[in-house]
């Protein structure tokens, strides 16, 4: 009751010093441990604020309805479509208050999409401090399992995205770009747990190349002071790995000279730069250039950063591709995923930071939203080899009624979380599925499973079923039929992460409309159908293969005819039902990719970037 007294004073955002190991474990115990009472007044707080927005007001019937119960009762369970036109007219220039009494300082862009565009997610000054709370609770967590965080530096490797502007003049921008870019990190006190190799000049630098050279540059001069390295997700790490294989020579070279080579342009990068590399050091760029012109790079990280404890990556959900690439370069560090967050709500923590990669589990904080959980059926998440079997069908077979609170949720099932945010997100369903692994104290414990309806990511894209269809059906009516006349008879898909950066892989069977002979396949057809589907793919997938360079070309390969009868065949072979199967729109099982490799008869790749301007956000 105390607890709960002393957050209802707080605002939900208790104040503690970051360099008080044993405060901040102190905190995770009274949160967990009061986890039920912090939902209800996390709730009510909510409830207090915004029961007089227009969107609540459609709902809730005055002071009488300001409880869980009516809450529950009258507000309904929404997607991204329902509370769109709400949004938009905030980004069009109305009042915040349509939903939320606290003004709307800026809109985050989701890695998901409506009709092609960044879903956007309002965000307010407040929601800044609940993050910086958040990230602060990462720092005890680490420091119970790993001593001496405080005697050395972090590298890791951040960056910002490119940033909309809506007709209201609200910026539209990703959430790590909105924080990065924040008085919260730029003004940040002093921590000694975690202090980066990066000058902030080096991360809010808006050309990613530049940005990225200049931080591997800061982090090999201090590689004797690196205890961990890292970024936040394990696709952008692995680019920053493949960067330094590309571009070692010249970072040793200017180790060597203790100059900065000319192309980095960024007058601030090149400042902060220069003051860390504090003269010529001849000694350091050899030691560097030598483990870097072995043959083989495995075990890189550990050769370059010999203090490193570990690497701190997100490998879960589709990060998880990475992991065998990761633990080749790392040399038996372990890979660490910290935390679970999203743009439209930060969610929980990795209470057991240390443990391998498959048995990650996220703790969530009771005070970082109003959790409720949809219940999904078991059978669809056991497992899944072939594809995801998450799509439209399931929406229909899941109840309302049939919704838990965080605290009533059971081990073992499988949920869909749904999150009330402080910020004017009600009742809002996030996309997610969770399997819930046990509980710390009274606060569950969640493995993440997938993102509903995603087939493809190899970044921060996410391509759904419907997506690919649709842009797969393009690229047939336009270059297929005429003047090759050829039918696609099936398709699937795989994220291809064997090379850095990972690239899309269309599986097409074709076939001659006239006959059953082989398919003449003619090379600048294909290309184009390449480049159409790209084209056709959304905003994200596009600004990751156009700006970011984060994904590669996109690549078709045809395989003969009745390969997919043979992919059916071993499907039903594994289990699946002959009466109900279904061609899976995409593969993750060894012996189906083996099968659909073995048939390959040609090999096609996009042969340019796909469009892709910062537009605005108006309807």
């Amino acid at each position: 009751a105390l607890f709960v007294s002393a957050f209802r004073h707080k605002k939900m955002i208790p104040s503690y010093d970051p360099n008080d190991t044993e405060a901040g474990l102190k905190l995770l115990e009274d949160l967990t441990s009061n986890a039920e009472a912090i939902q209800e007044q996390v709730l009510h707080e909510i409830l207090s604020q915004n029961s007089g927005t227009q969107y609540l007001r459609a709902f809730l019937d005055g002071e009488s309805d300001k409880n869980q119960q009516s809450f529950k009762n009258k507000v309904p369970v929404v997607n991204y479509d329902d509370i769109k036109p709400f949004i938009q007219r905030i980004a069009d220039g109305e009042s915040s208050d349509i939903v939320s009494v606290q003004p709307i300082t800026e809109l985050l862009t989701s890695s998901g999409t409506s009709a092609g565009k960044p879903k956007l997610m309002p965000s307010t000054a407040k929601e800044l401090d609940r993050k910086t709370f958040f990230y602060s609770m990462l720092v005890p967590v680490m420091n119970k399992y790993v001593n001496g965080l405080d005697e050395g530096k972090g590298m890791y490797l951040l960056f910002i995205k490119p940033e909309i502007k809506t007709p209201s003049g609200l910026m539209a921008r990703p959430v790590l770009t909105s924080y990065y870019k924040s008085q919260h990190f730029r003004n940040r006190p002093f921590n000694k747990y975690n202090v980066y190799t990066s000058p902030d000049q080096t991360i809010l630098c808006q050309d990613s190349k530049q940005s990225m050279y200049c931080q591997l540059l800061c982090g090999l001069v201090q590689r004797s002071h690196v205890l961990r390295v890292g970024a936040v997700f394990a696709s952008a790490f692995l680019r920053a790995v493949k960067f330094l294989e590309d571009h070692y020579k010249e970072l040793c070279a200017d180790i060597r000279t203790g100059t900065i080579t000319s192309w980095i342009t960024d007058s601030a990068c090149r400042d902060s730069v220069l003051s860390i590399l504090d003269g010529p050091n001849q000694e350091l760029a050899d030691e560097i250039e030598s483990e870097c012109a072995e043959k083989s790079w495995e075990g890189i990280l550990r050769r370059l950063w010999p203090k490193a404890k570990y690497v701190e990556v997100i490998v879960t959900g589709s990060m998880a591709q990475y992991i065998p690439t990761l633990e080749f370069y790392s040399g038996g560090l372990p890979l660490v995923s910290t935390m679970y967050a999203s743009s439209e709500c930060y969610f929980g923590i990795n209470l057991n930071p240390l443990c391998d990669p498959s048995d990650v589990s996220y703790t969530l904080l009771p005070n970082m939203a109003y959790f409720e959980f949809l219940p999904v059926d078991d059978k669809s998440h056991e497992e899944i080899h072939f594809a995801s079997q998450s799509n439209a069908e399931d929406d229909d077979s899941i109840k309302e009624d049939l919704i838990v609170d965080l605290v009533n949720v059971e081990v073992g099932r499988y949920y869909e979380i749904v999150i009330t945010t402080f910020t004017g997100l009600y009742r809002y369903r996030v996309g997610d599925i969770l399997k819930v692994t046990g509980f710390y104290n009274k606060a569950p414990q969640f493995r993440f499973v997938e993102r509903r309806n995603v087939v493809l990511s190899i970044d921060t894209d996410k391509t759904s079923e419907e997506d690919l269809l649709n842009a797969v059906t393009q690229a047939k009516l336009n270059h297929l039929q005429q003047p090759s006349s050829l039918l696609l008879t099936e398709y699937t898909s795989y994220a291809d992460t064997s090379s850095i950066p990972g690239h899309y892989v269309l599986f097409w069977e074709l076939k001659p409309r006239y006959n059953n002979d082989p398919p003449k396949l003619d090379d600048k057809t294909m290309e184009k159908c390449c480049s159409e589907v790209e084209d056709r793919l959304d905003y994200v997938y596009r600004r990751c293969r156009n700006k970011d360079k984060s994904i590669g070309p996109l690549e078709i390969r045809v395989v003969s005819l009745g390969t997919f009868d043979l992919l059916m065949d071993f499907c039903v072979s594994q289990g699946s039902s002959v009466n109900q199967y279904k061609t899976p729109r995409c593969v993750k099982s060894g012996g189906a990719l083996e099968i659909l490799d073995s048939r390959v008869i040609g090999r096609f790749f996009s042969q340019r970037v796909p469009q892709w301007e910062p537009l605005g956000l108006d309807s």
